[in-house]
């Protein structure tokens, strides 16, 4: 008895350091997420993922097909479903160009607020382009999260596991000080773009507290807006109408290996730019 006692310990001992060694990581999974990703939507499977300690912005015009993914934002997921989400969050900026436009935009405001004689008039000029890129900022990304969305569900990830990244995420002080949760309006638009062109996904669930949390506090919301019929007739009409877009910038991205108009501007003007100043 007291030898099988004893082989059952021996095994427990060596069995922990086994188990210790494969303990999920969400750093350690975004190759193998990342690369199930780019595979499963037909986008380069050349890119090398490489998490960072800080942001950078990730851009068609990067060389090194490196993709950048802030290690501080995978602090706040828990399994594969939730690495895709964040990953296929700054995919979805990517395909939609938003670095590339707002490079645009700025090149053309700096260059427009260096011609102006009065430094007043330039100053009010730098202060509109910071307010254009700021607008633009809150647009760009709630329509990248929908980009990213048509991405996880082709790449087979749960797409409700973006709404529980977000919701984990710090919010903004006006949220805190209302009693909303932390970036509700992007989740909500999420889970709106889901319930419309994605129900079977919605219906699927996912189980966490955090996922029901949120549920219950829009419901008042959703049955209101379904109640109501030419508020339900206007959401139609904008859910089919952002599925379009996603898939139309999807594809574009693909035929044109990347690159895309906002691009191309913005590497004539920054040419032009560079010629200018060695004259």
């Amino acid at each position: 008895m007291k030898k099988i006692l004893l082989s059952l310990m021996m095994a427990l001992l060596i069995s922990v350091p086994s188990y210790a060694a494969t303990t999920w990581s969400a750093v350690d999974r975004v190759p193998t997420v990342g690369a199930q990703i780019l595979s499963k939507n037909n986008l380069p499977t050349a890119t090398k993922f490489v998490v960072t300690e800080t942001a950078v912005t990730n851009s068609s015009t990067n060389t090194n097909n490196e993709f950048y993914i802030q290690k501080t934002d995978l602090g706040y997921t828990g399994n594969d479903n939730e690495v895709a989400a964040v990953i296929c969050q700054e995919l979805g900026a990517l395909i939609n160009a938003n670095a590339s436009k707002k490079k645009f935009v700025s090149n053309i405001a700096s260059a427009f607020a260096g011609s102006l004689e009065s430094e007043s008039a330039q100053n009010k000029a730098i202060l509109l382009n910071q307010i254009t890129l700021n607008s633009m900022s809150e647009k760009d990304q709630m329509n990248a999260d929908i980009t990213g969305i048509d991405l996880m569900i082709q790449a087979g990830y749960n797409p409700l596991a973006m709404i529980v990244v977000l919701g984990k995420k710090p919010g903004t002080t006006w949220e805190t000080m209302t009693g909303q949760l932390n970036n509700i309006k992007r989740t909500q638009y999420i889970y709106d773009y889901l319930t419309y062109n994605y129900p079977s996904k919605v219906k699927a669930g996912y189980n966490c507290q955090e996922y029901r949390n949120f549920l219950a506090y829009i419901e008042p919301t959703i049955s209101e807006r379904n109640s109501n019929k030419k508020a339900l007739k206007k959401f139609e009409k904008t859910q089919a109408k952002l599925k379009k877009e996603r898939a139309k910038q999807i594809a574009k991205y693909k035929a044109t290996g990347g690159l895309n108009g906002w691009d191309a501007t913005y590497s004539i003007l920054k040419n032009l730019s560079e010629q200018a100043e060695t004259k």
